[in-house]
């Protein structure tokens, strides 16, 4: 039986936070800014129509499976490419997120929120855990 304790719950909240920011954002790629706004926006980032596509299918099915708790490791491994990529669409925009396009600092909290789920899991209240990768990622920590 695993204890709890409050470095579990930090890696739960750390989870929970990562997930629904994803999500949430993928959401509002879909709902808010539509998908042809998304597309256009890619566009006009000069990057092909499927890396929309994909970005809004990765934060969607990402940050659900993130928040449910489901390959948490596996998934936030998966999203640190994506989140890469949003640091370098808001690079050169400044610092503070709240300038005009988008600063950099959030993307780059994001980047660091997804590195920390792929070392620490999932936490308490995870759904289900790959072993392999669970096992895997704290030896590359030790070597």
């Amino acid at each position: 039986m695993t204890q709890l304790t409050n470095t579990n719950y930090g890696a739960l909240i750390t989870r929970l936070s990562l997930g629904g920011i994803l999500l949430s954002h993928g959401l509002l790629k879909v709902l808010v800014f539509t998908i042809p706004g998304t597309v256009g926006y890619f566009a006009n980032l000069g990057l092909p129509a499927i890396a929309a596509y994909l970005t809004i299918f990765a934060e969607i099915a990402g940050g659900t499976a993130i928040l449910l708790g489901l390959y948490s490791r596996l998934a936030s491994l998966f999203s640190i490419p994506l989140l890469l990529g949003a640091l370098w669409a808001h690079a050169g925009n400044g610092w503070v997120f709240n300038s005009e396009g988008g600063g950099w600092e959030f993307p780059l909290l994001l980047v660091l929120l997804a590195v920390a789920v792929t070392l620490q899991g999932s936490g308490p209240f995870a759904l289900r855990k790959l072993p392999i990768i669970d096992s895997f990622i704290p030896q590359i920590l030790k070597t």
